[in-house]
């Protein structure tokens, strides 16, 4: 995305944070918001033009944002590291507050990516009246080993390959991005991280998929939210791994704007 982002400041954790955000089509007024959460190394570049074509399929407005310690937003502190609740406090403390600065008191519809599902799925559980439905994609409900496993691959790469350089295109701080994903999830007591129960809360429409070659997780992930929210749809992607809106973004694409559409649109 080529448009020049912009910031809003909350009040987190004691200190002021700035939240780097972009808005898409924000002319129409009359169309669903879909609000974007990236995934545990993402960021707003790291999107790239993903969030503009979905918008533009569907007919809708778009935020798409990174994250505190990502993309141009604050960095985490020198001294902060990131406790196994990390994704309840972005869900629970960060979004509301974020929503609050801009000004958004309608529902919007969550599309999350990886631990942006997470965040996605533990902010509808919060606040089930808050939020139109969800869209989540390779989203984490508990720790798997194939997932440890992988993310210690990334470890070894971040240490001794150009990881760090080629992320250092997408974040101002690689290093915060990486370290504060990297360390919480290869921390054993985060092994006992699970939401499950949580998603008993969630009221809204839900779409999960996955890719059938996902490294980071397998169905049982999103096959769990379907056991735990009455009516959710799966859609399980062939050829396709831990991101579906890079591997597959035309399957993607298709699958959101028929879902939100057929659950709400005007």
């Amino acid at each position: 995305m080529s448009r020049p982002t912009r910031f809003a400041a909350i009040d987190w954790r004691g200190r002021e944070v700035r939240i780097e955000y972009l808005r898409i089509a924000p002319e129409r007024h009359s169309a669903p918001l879909v609000v974007f959460l990236h995934e545990g190394l993402g960021s707003i570049a790291m999107w790239k033009d993903f969030p503009e074509r979905l918008c533009e399929a569907g007919g809708f407005r778009g935020l798409v944002f990174s994250r505190p310690g990502y993309g141009r937003s604050t960095p985490r502190a020198a001294d902060e590291t990131w406790d196994v609740d990390f994704m309840h406090r972005q869900a629970h403390e960060v979004l509301p507050a974020f929503f609050a600065a801009l000004g958004i008191d309608e529902q919007p519809w969550l599309f999350g990516h990886s631990d942006g599902g997470s965040i996605s799925l533990l902010y509808a559980a919060r606040f089930p009246d808050r939020v139109a439905g969800l869209v989540v994609l390779a989203p984490h409900i508990f720790v798997e080993d194939i997932t440890v496993a992988n993310i210690e691959l990334a470890r070894s790469a971040y240490i001794e390959t150009d990881l760090r350089a080629r992320l250092g295109r997408y974040h101002d701080d690689p290093d915060s991005a990486f370290w504060g994903w990297n360390r919480i999830w290869l921390h054993p007591p985060f092994r006992q991280w699970n939401i499950e129960a949580e998603l008993d809360a969630i009221r809204c429409p839900v779409l999960a998929m996955q890719g059938l070659e996902d490294g980071y997780g397998t169905l049982e992930q999103i096959r769990g939210i379907a056991r735990r929210v009455p009516g959710t749809r799966l859609l399980e992607i062939p050829g396709c791994g831990h991101s579906p809106h890079r591997d597959q973004p035309e399957t993607a694409i298709v699958a959101t704007a028929g879902f939100i559409r057929a659950d709400g649109a005007p």
